[in-house]
């Protein structure tokens, strides 16, 4: 892999906020096609930042203050808006670092650059805590409906602690060795996996559970003696509930691992260098992404939006 030029000392592997040089420190080919580029201007990423992080606490301090909402399923929820937080911030403070090291206002020291790494780690390590946790609650909602009668004696508050704090020791364990071996291709390739698996298991899990509530529906439907429209109706109702659970899910962070897995396949190619050069606005994506998952897996609970009025 090729690797960065002098702008190496201020810029780390996830640093977004060159135009020119790719992330994951990829020059682009000049004499290649034409390229599309997407410009993000900076205000608009600090205010998807600004609005990802009220949100999200929002959703912790619901979630703190109603002892109702003490429950693994709630828990899981807590720890993603707290990931999801954790991503918009240290992409923003990373943002606002470059900006003040670009603008002379900040002197490029060797203790900015150690601050920046550690910035990189946090923003590695909340991705990735984050795709775990949405896997996290695909798990427990396939549960509390495949075994129902069990879900509280599988699902207890010890196991969910355990299972919450060995997702944010791998988080770290993890980021901060892609931080440190970030230019070798078995690490972009386990992250790319990582990735596919979560998407997999969440698109298996997702597809039962809506197969299994279509088959209820018919059943009540066929009991009711109603006609098949009615049916239909509850088909296209699961449809689009898989489409609200998936698709922003593959939509935000899927360019972000198509980018790593193009860095693997052809760093080189052009075509390549046209995608290298939008990498600002994949991570874009990702901060829309920790702005919906409120929407999708909080605000939805009548018990969290009433603790939100009150809050």
């Amino acid at each position: 892999m090729p690797v960065l030029g002098p702008q190496r000392q201020l810029l780390s592997p996830l640093n977004s906020t060159s135009p020119a040089t790719p992330r994951l420190g990829l020059a682009t080919n000049q004499t290649g096609p034409q390229c599309l580029e997407v410009s993000v201007p900076e205000g608009l990423f600090l205010s998807l930042g600004l609005v990802s992080l009220v949100e999200n606490v929002l959703v912790v301090a619901a979630i703190i203050k109603n002892r109702n909402l003490h429950s693994p399923m709630y828990y899981f929820i807590c720890c993603l808006a707290v990931s999801d937080l954790l991503v918009s911030v240290s992409n923003v403070l990373e943002t606002a670092v470059m900006l003040l090291l670009e603008a002379g206002a900040l002197a490029p020291r060797a203790a900015v650059v150690q601050q920046l790494d550690v910035i990189d780690v946090l923003i590695c390590s909340s991705m990735v805590s984050s795709l775990c946790f949405l896997g996290a609650i695909a798990v427990d909602r396939y549960i509390s409906i495949f075994y129902a009668l069990r879900y509280h004696s599988l699902v207890t508050l010890p196991r969910a602690w355990r299972a919450i704090a060995a997702i944010w020791v791998a988080s770290i364990l993890t980021s901060t060795l892609f931080i440190a071996y970030y230019n070798h291709t078995a690490v972009l390739l386990c992250l790319v996996s990582f990735f596919v698996a979560m998407l997999v298991l969440m698109a298996v899990l997702y597809v039962h559970m809506l197969a299994r509530a279509c088959q209820h529906a018919r059943g009540i439907a066929r009991l009711h003696k109603r006609q098949r429209s009615t049916q239909q109706g509850f088909g296209l109702k699961g449809a689009a509930t898989l489409t609200i659970l998936l698709g922003p899910f593959f939509l935000c962070w899927g360019p972000f691992f198509l980018h790593l897995s193009l860095i693997v396949l052809c760093p080189q190619h052009p075509t390549c260098g046209c995608i290298f050069k939008n990498f600002k606005l994949f991570l874009t994506l990702i901060i829309c992404n920790a702005i919906v998952d409120p929407l999708i897996y909080a605000f939805r609970s009548q018990e969290l939006r009433k603790t939100l009025q009150e809050v």
